[in-house]
């Protein structure tokens, strides 16, 4: 039965991308999609109840599957330099050669390619990020059927592009759980560059000058995290002898020179999770249409870069280089975070947001003790569906209002209920307690306590975290109205989604003790807390998960009431110290200057002087580029 599961996670959606891309009825495109999704689903369900295991599928037709990874591996260099002579891009051919010819020379003459490798292992870590890829994922690439129909139509395409789109957003999710599942370096290394190719395709999708420049610059930043991992992966060989991902893990942790490979492979991480000074690439990416967006920051691409790192934080634990790498993750947290404060741009608000929760994670996998990996194992699971969520949330929003500012989502209540209160429901589970997001980002800061300068970072960044999705919800459901509201049409490929990912969001909150003993504690063989009652103890507090939710469903079933019994008392306009001008509650005025009406504005602070992307960006790059060559300089 492995073999037939592991054929449905990678293998089935690159064939089914293949599909995508050859047949051109949508009909029969949209049906291809479906299924994938849900075989992918139960795929995944089943391999994870499998347990850890560790797989070599032999050969296809007599031809060993490493020799066919080395082929296509080439091959994938070869069109992403083409891309860059089509591009007129110098840094992309330069970056692209700078892969080629030193991968050409180990292959060809360093490698022994007679030692066994298991090319496939499955553990917690690994099984938990195949259920992101495949649930999460799937669920964007339904979204997208009909959100791509719409924006088409509104594009006023004479041809459709969609079979383009759909083979590189599935074939997304068969690379992603090639790379998660890979043991072999050289395979993670091809279904890492894989990923590259999509992003820059999908990025690239729309062909505006805009789209073309952001999927360039993505093209270029990723290659260079390629460059990072071949240097690091053939130094690691030279060094050690092995590309066994499993067999270095083992050994425990590196030292001295050895740790220089490491890091090298941690760069390539970096710039794939677009850890700030690298974080343009993403910010960038917020041109493509959004299931792109949900499926980047979610569980796809930036997730393939905390996973790397994550994964090669036993090699480095309790090294100088393991506490640089915590301090540049939490200083991409902090700084995503303030920047995130002075922005009223949805989207751009949801990718900082990333760009900090990677670093939080990044910052646990430098920790590297047992709480940490513990909070960094339950983040990555809990932010892909909060984020995938939020991020389909925009979209639906964007297209019903034509507008992504959350300035002009005030009120979205009256006009989107449905879709307002799924969002509102989607901060409240990156935001509040007793959801994962929180008891993460808690049991992080606790992993923390030890580092003044970490905990005080991760400490600011959630405290700003507050402020701007505190701000966003407010609004989504602020403004007053006296009528009955009706659900906007939504069709059942846009609104099951929705409601799947925050219904999965909430349940698994319920479940978050039997998450972390079936994937958490396998990989780290000590326990963190204790559960009792559905109370989390640690040694510095608890965490009442049960007694919370309780606590919340009493909190709402009150303002349900108080919403139902506010129905029958008559709305007033706002008191504007006597000067009111009319008593409009659509359009309220007051009396100004020269005795003329003047339409009430409202707005938030965005304190742009203080945290606004021109004033913080150039410093905030400068620093992380310190913080890296304290990285860099932890290796060696």
């Amino acid at each position: 039965m492995l073999p037939a599961l592991l054929f449905i996670c990678i293998v089935v959606p690159i064939l089914a991308a293949g599909a995508c891309f050859v047949v051109r009825a949508q009909a029969v495109r949209s049906a291809t999609v479906l299924a994938t999704g849900a075989l992918l689903m139960a795929g995944s369900v089943l391999l994870a109840a499998q347990g850890a295991f560790s797989f070599d599928p032999g050969t296809l037709g007599g031809l060993g599957w490493g020799t066919l990874i080395s082929v296509l591996d080439f091959l994938l260099l070869a069109v992403i330099l083409f891309y860059g002579f089509r591009l007129k891009s110098r840094l992309v051919q330069i970056l692209a050669l700078l892969q080629i010819a030193p991968l050409a020379w180990f292959e060809l003459f360093a490698l022994d390619h007679g030692a066994a490798v298991l090319p496939l292992h499955g553990d917690g870590l690994s099984l938990l990020m195949v259920l992101v890829i495949s649930i999460v994922g799937s669920l964007i690439c339904i979204f997208a059927i009909p959100y791509m129909k719409k924006h088409e139509e509104h594009l006023h395409l004479a041809k459709s592009r969609q079979p383009r789109f759909f083979f590189f957003l599935v074939l997304f999710l068969g690379a992603m759980n090639g790379l998660v599942l890979a043991n072999n370096l050289l395979w993670l290394y091809f279904f890492f560059e894989v990923t590259t190719l999509c992003s820059f395709m999908l990025i690239g999708h729309d062909r505006t000058e805009e789209a073309v420049r952001n999927a360039t610059r993505a093209l270029w930043m990723n290659s260079l995290g390629g460059v990072a991992f071949v240097f690091g992966m053939i130094l690691l060989y030279s060094r050690t002898g092995t590309l066994d991902l499993q067999a270095l893990l083992m050994a425990g942790p590196l030292a001295g020179a050895v740790l220089l490979p490491v890091a090298l492979i941690c760069l390539a991480g970096f710039t794939k999770a677009a850890q700030v000074p690298f974080q343009s690439w993403l910010l960038g990416a917020m041109v493509a249409p959004t299931p792109v967006s949900a499926l980047l920051h979610s569980s796809t691409m930036v997730k393939a870069g905390v996973y790397l790192v994550l994964r090669l934080s036993p090699l480095y634990a309790g090294s100088f280089l393991g506490t640089s790498i915590a301090l540049f993750g939490g200083f991409s947290f902090l700084a995503t975070a303030a920047l995130a404060l002075g922005q009223s741009n949805g989207k751009k608000i949801l990718a900082y947001s990333t760009i900090g929760n990677l670093g939080l994670i990044i910052a646990c996998a430098g920790l590297g003790t047992p709480a940490a990996m513990s909070a960094a194992i339950l983040l990555i699971l809990f932010h892909a569906v909060s984020k995938g969520l939020l991020f389909l949330c925009v979209g639906t929003i964007e297209q019903g209002i034509g507008s992504r500012d959350i300035e002009d989502m005030r009120g979205l209540y009256k006009v989107m209920p449905r879709t307002a209160i799924i969002t509102v429901l989607g901060v409240a589970t990156m935001l509040l307690p007793p959801f994962g997001v929180l008891l993460s980002k808690w049991l992080a800061i606790e992993a923390a306590a030890h580092n003044a300068p970490l905990v005080v970072m991760l400490a600011l960044a959630s405290a700003l975290s507050v402020v701007y999705w505190g701000r966003w919800a407010g609004m989504l459901m602020s403004a007053p109205f006296s009528r009955e509201v009706k659900p906007e049409p939504l069709s059942a490929l846009t609104l099951r989604p929705l409601q799947i990912l925050v219904g999965g969001a909430i349940v698994l909150a319920l479940f978050i003790p039997w998450i972390y003993e079936s994937f958490a504690l396998p990989m780290l063989g000590e326990s963190v807390f204790s559960v009792h009652y559905g109370v989390l103890t640690t040694g510095a507090g608890a965490f009442a998960v049960y007694p919370l939710f309780f606590a919340v469903l009493v909190g709402a079933l009150f303002a349900w009431w108080a919403a139902r019994k506010s129905r029958f008392v008559p709305a007033t306009s706002l008191y504007m110290g006597g000067a009111n001008a009319t008593g409009s509650l659509e359009e309220p005025a007051f009396v100004g200057p020269m005795n003329k009406p003047v339409k009430v504005a409202f707005g938030n602070y965005y304190l742009e002087s203080l945290f606004g992307e021109g004033k913080l960006t150039r410093w905030v790059n400068i620093a992380a580029l310190a913080l890296l060559l304290l990285v860099m300089g932890g290796a060696l």
